[in-house]
């Protein structure tokens, strides 16, 4: 695996793969890796000839008081890691690479409307500007065929298809299944923050998804009584506050009344100081 920390060297690399019409699969994250990210970078492995994962904790996409200076980072041990998992590049740019005038002073933004501005777009104002933006870069530097994103970050992934399709991007955006703890808690790279009281009481949001899904399973296609038997289990613990619970449309992320075929039921929960998403999306 080659570790690349400049633009210009990455841009030549893939060109010559490109030549040689091979194809690239790309996987963004921003480091301190799960087997989350690790599923998605050999599922990539699986359906390319080439596949890039990038590290980069992105400045633009965290509110003043979010943890950008804390976010976890350990660069050796995430090489290892995504190098056992197939990756063939991994590109690791500087703050600076990425924005060369200072991301302070960044003049251009991608913003996807509407779409961006319910759920954690509500409580994260400008977030997603900040992940369209640089995820529009990395799709102009990598120029993949295929990107790899997980399905626990839901919105982004419906920000970023309707961002590729509006902008008639080339990539064929793929959101693979939430990869879980064995006692259900969706991996996260901010796991680390909870202590292990913390940690156990994290065990409320997938414990409140399986409920839904059991009231969906059952034939409960209020979306008021789901939210309502969600709510009702998270505040049965102490150290949780809710953020929101939201029953919407997969597609547009519109609030569902009535659930017809699908439905994603998410939320954002804070456990003590640290704030975790998870949700459920399900097909009749």
């Amino acid at each position: 695996m080659e570790v690349v920390t400049r633009i210009p060297e990455l841009k030549a690399r893939l060109a010559k793969a490109r030549q040689a019409e091979r194809r690239i699969g790309f996987v963004p994250t921003m480091g301190y890796l799960h087997e989350g990210h690790l599923s998605l970078m050999r599922r990539a492995k699986a359906e390319n000839d080439l596949v890039v994962a990038s590290i980069f904790v992105n400045p633009i996409q965290f509110g003043p008081q979010e943890d950008f200076a804390s976010y976890p980072r350990d660069l050796a041990r995430d090489s290892r890691m995504a190098e056992q998992a197939g990756v063939d590049i991994l590109f690791v740019p500087a703050v600076e690479e990425m924005y060369s005038r200072g991301h302070e002073n960044l003049l251009t933004s991608v913003e996807v409307s509407r779409v961006s501005q319910g759920l954690c777009g509500a409580s994260r104002p400008g977030h997603f500007r900040g992940v369209a933006t640089v995820v529009t870069k990395f799709f102009h530097i990598v120029q993949p065929d295929t990107a790899y994103f997980g399905q626990k970050d839901a919105q982004q992934v419906v920000v970023i298809r309707r961002m590729v399709e509006d902008l008639n991007l080339d990539v064929r955006v793929i959101a693979a299944p939430i990869v879980r703890e064995a006692d259900g808690l969706a991996m996260s790279s901010r796991n680390v923050y909870l202590n292990p009281a913390e940690r156990q009481a994290a065990l409320v949001l997938s414990r409140s998804l399986a409920q839904a899904e059991s009231l969906l399973r059952g034939g409960e296609r209020n979306g008021a009584a789901i939210a309502r038997a969600v709510r009702g289990i998270i505040l049965q613990e102490p150290l949780a506050s809710i953020d929101y619970i939201a029953v919407v449309n997969p597609d547009d992320l519109a609030e569902l009344q009535t659930i017809e075929t699908s439905v994603l039921v998410a939320l954002a929960v804070r456990i003590g100081k640290t704030r975790l998403i998870d949700n459920l999306l399900w097909e009749e």
